[in-house]
C-alpha cells in the first residue's frame, strides 16, 4: 500500500492540481479534507470534484459550532482585534482546521499533510504551527514552497491539470477578488485593492451586505443577552453562539456594518490590504464591550485591554496551541463571570448606537453618578483625595519654582 498524506481541500484551482502534484512527485494516495468553517454553497459538488481529480477520499467535517463556541467566543470576550480593525476572521479558523487536519491523519495513519497557502501569506505559519504543535511527527508538505512546484500562474496549473485528464471549468481569475469565507466574515483581497492609493469598488466587492450609503434610510433595533460572555439570544429568541452569529450575519449586513478597509502588517513582514466584512462580528463585539463597561472596574478593564491586544497578535501569528494562549484565555474567562446581561442597539447606515444596558452585576450606581447629592458620596470628600492623589505633581512643581528662584537669585 501506498503512504497517505492528507491535503487541505477547498475544491479550488490550486487544490486540485496539487493533488496529481501529490501523485506524480511523492506517490502519495491523497485524502482530501475540507473543513466546514462555514464557507456555504463553496462545498456543493465538492466530492465529485475530488474524486475525479485523483483522490481517494473525501472528508467534510462540519466544525461551525466548534468554531463558534470554542474559538470565537474566546476571542470576542478578550474583545481581541488586530492593529485596531481586523476581527481575527480568517486566523481564528486556521488552527481549528490544523487540528482536524491532524485528527484525519492519525485516522487515515497519514505520513503527511500538505496545504495550498502561498509563501508570502499569513496562513501558511498559522497551519504549521497549528500542525507543528499537535503532530510534530508528521511532515508538512507546502507545495508553493517546494522546489518541484514549478507552475507559477493559474494558466500553468490549468494546464497542468488537463494534462493529467482534469477538466474542470474554473473560470477566469482576472475579474475576481483573491476571498476566504467562514461563518465570522469574509476577506477579499487582490484587484483594484492592491493599489492603497485606489477606492474599492464596494458595488462589485460585497458579498455580505451593502455600503453604508446603499442601507435602508431606517434604523433597526435589535438586542442581545449574555451569559457570562456568552452571547444567547438575539431579539429575546435563545439560540447556539453559531446561529446567532449567521443571523447578526444578515442583519448587519443589509445596514451596511463592520466593513473595513486597512492595511495590515503580515506575520511574514510584508504589508498587505484588504477589506473584511464582518457584520454580525462587529456588532456582537461592540454588545459586549458595552456590557463590559457597565460590569468591569476600572483597573481589570484597563488589564483587559492589554491583555486583548496580546491575544489579538497571538491568534493572528498562528500560536493558538501555546502555553500562552491558554493562560492569556485563563485570565479573560476570569473576567467574565459576571458579564451577564442585555445590550440594546440601534443599527443604521453602518452605525451602531448604544439603546441601552441592563446588568444584574452592574457597577453604575445612580446614587453615587447623578449630579444631585447622594448618600454614598459626599463631594467634600474630594478635597483631601485630589490632595493627595495630585501630590507628587504639586511637591515637583514646588521644586522647579526653588530651582528658578535660585538661578535668578546669583
Amino acid at each position: 500500500m501506498k503512504e497517505k498524506v492528507v491535503l487541505a481541500y477547498s475544491g479550488g484551482l490550486d487544490t486540485t492540481a496539487i493533488i496529481p502534484w501529490l501523485k506524480e512527485n511523492y506517490d502519495y494516495d491523497v485524502i482530501c479534507c475540507c473543513i466546514d468553517c462555514g464557507q456555504g454553497n463553496e462545498l456543493d459538488g465538492l466530492e465529485e470534484r475530488a474524486q475525479y481529480s485523483g483522490a481517494e477520499k473525501l472528508y467534510i467535517i462540519d466544525v461551525c459550532d466548534e468554531f463558534a463556541e470554542d474559538y470565537i467566543v474566546p476571542t470576542v470576550q478578550a474583545n481581541a482585534v488586530y492593529e485596531y480593525k481586523y476581527l481575527l476572521g480568517t486566523s481564528m479558523a486556521r488552527p481549528l482546521i490544523a487540528k482536524k487536519l491532524v485528527e484525519v491523519a492519525r485516522k487515515e495513519g497519514a505520513v503527511a499533510i500538505c496545504h495550498g497557502a502561498t509563501g508570502k501569506g499569513n496562513d501558511q505559519v498559522r497551519f504549521e504551527l497549528g500542525i507543528k504543535a499537535l503532530a510534530p511527527d508528521i511532515k508538512i508538505i507546502a507545495p508553493w514552497r517546494d522546489p518541484l512546484w514549478q507552475m507559477d500562474s493559474r494558466e500553468a496549473e490549468i494546464d497542468f491539470c488537463k494534462a493529467h485528464g482534469i477538466e474542470l471549468a474554473f473560470g477566469s481569475n482576472d475579474n475576481a477578488y483573491s476571498r476566504d469565507r467562514n461563518l465570522w466574515h469574509i476577506s477579499h483581497e487582490g484587484l483594484e485593492l492592491e493599489r492603497p492609493s485606489n477606492a474599492p469598488n464596494y458595488d462589485h466587492l460585497l458579498v455580505l451586505g451593502v455600503s453604508p450609503e446603499n442601507a435602508p434610510d431606517k434604523a433597526e433595533e435589535i438586542s442581545l443577552t449574555f451569559e457570562k460572555g456568552v452571547p444567547t439570544a438575539l431579539n429575546g429568541e435563545q439560540m447556539k453562539v453559531a446561529d446567532i452569529i449567521r443571523k447578526l450575519n444578515v442583519i448587519g449586513g443589509r445596514n451596511g456594518i463592520g466593513i473595513v478597509d486597512i492595511v495590515e502588517n503580515r506575520v511574514v513582514g510584508m504589508k498587505s490590504r484588504g477589506v473584511y466584512e464582518t457584520p454580525g462580528g462587529t456588532i456582537l463585539f461592540e454588545a459586549h464591550q458595552q456590557l463590559e463597561e457597565l460590569i468591569l472596574d476600572r483597573n481589570t478593564l484597563s488589564c483587559k485591554k492589554e491583555i486583548g491586544n496580546r491575544f489579538a497578535n497571538v491568534v493572528y501569528e498562528g500560536n493558538w496551541f501555546t502555553p500562552l494562549r491558554e493562560a492569556l484565555q485563563a485570565f479573560v474567562e476570569s473576567t467574565q463571570q459576571y458579564v451577564t446581561g442585555e445590550v440594546k442597539m440601534k443599527l443604521y447606515k453602518g452605525n451602531i448606537i448604544k439603546q441601552g444596558t441592563v446588568s444584574p452585576y452592574s457597577l453604575y450606581n445612580e446614587s453615587i453618578a447623578s449630579f444631585t447629592t447622594g448618600d454614598l458620596y459626599d463631594h467634600k470628600d474630594a478635597n483631601g483625595f485630589i490632595n493627595l492623589f495630585g501630590l507628587s505633581l504639586k511637591v515637583r512643581a514646588m521644586m522647579l519654582q526653588e530651582v528658578e528662584k535660585n538661578q535668578n537669585d546669583k
